[in-house]
């Protein structure tokens, strides 16, 4: 790797200057994290995988007029992304009930929720990421009220795009988080979709076992989170090398039927 600036490095990735102003590249690691970071491991490929999975989705989704700041992936491990000012909001998108919603309000986990539910909260490393309610983003001025607008305009969008398509693959879209950032044209700004779209922000279940396919096989010490990864990727159809033959961190032959049999059942 050729000598760069580096700007940024968060739990999952790594940021450096882009070789172009106004550009990013964005760097996968393999390096996972749970709790806000009190819980540390590693997943071997994950940083690939999700390359892999964030470009084949955020591709798509520019094909339906969602504006991204995806721009073409790199390598294995990189993506060109267009630089912006990240709206310090994580968006969480909820079609049943999981994770934390079970704990605040004696949900069990599995249940359809009533209608798609949108929750934000805002991103501080420091705070845990506390759940907060639009008029905190106002009263901050986080983000103004157009941009919420579109926000939740676009995370609906997604959303029942995304469902559709995890749908076709046998999978079931639970829940999800979304960033966003601006752009400027000049004194104009609009709201695009940044960070990335993978295994790491969703979670997804087998349709016909409920088999955890995210990260909470990491949360939750399940085991087969490799597999897990693998899986989702393999079901998308990016399960491929760089010279479209199948590589050594895909390969799928000798994990198959592992998360059926692994040490605990979700």
């Amino acid at each position: 790797m050729s000598r760069r600036r580096q700007i940024y490095e968060g739990k999952a990735k790594i940021l450096y200057e882009g070789p172009e102003p106004g550009t990013i590249i964005q760097y996968f690691k393999d390096d996972a994290t749970a709790f806000n970071a009190e819980k540390k491991g590693t997943i071997n490929g994950k940083g690939v995988i999700n390359n892999r999975i964030s470009e084949f989705v955020f591709t798509r989704l520019s094909h339906i007029g969602i504006p991204t700041h995806f721009i073409r992936r790199l390598n294995m491990r990189e993506q060109l992304v267009r630089q912006v000012e990240i709206i310090p909001i994580e968006v969480v998108v909820r079609n049943v009930a999981a994770g934390s919603i079970c704990k605040r309000l004696g949900l069990t986990e599995g249940d359809q929720l009533p209608h798609t539910l949108i929750e934000y909260c805002y991103k501080e490393d420091s705070l845990g990421d506390p759940l907060i309610a639009e008029e905190h983003i106002a009263c901050f001025g986080w983000a103004n009220n157009e941009e919420m607008q579109d926000i939740a305009a676009m995370a609906i969008r997604v959303n029942d795009f995304l469902c559709g398509m995890f749908a076709g693959i046998g999978i079931r879209l639970i829940d999800f988080k979304l960033e966003f950032g601006r752009i400027y044209d000049g004194d104009y700004s609009r709201v695009i979709l940044a960070d990335e779209i993978s295994p790491d922000g969703c979670r997804l279940w087998d349709i016909e076992t409920g088999e955890k396919l995210d990260k909470d096989r990491f949360r939750r010490d399940l085991g087969g989170e490799e597999e897990a990864y693998q899986e989702v990727a393999r079901r998308l159809g990016v399960l491929q090398s760089e010279d479209g033959s199948p590589g050594e961190v895909f390969d799928l032959s000798a994990h198959r039927g592992k998360l059926r049999g692994s040490k605990s059942k979700s």
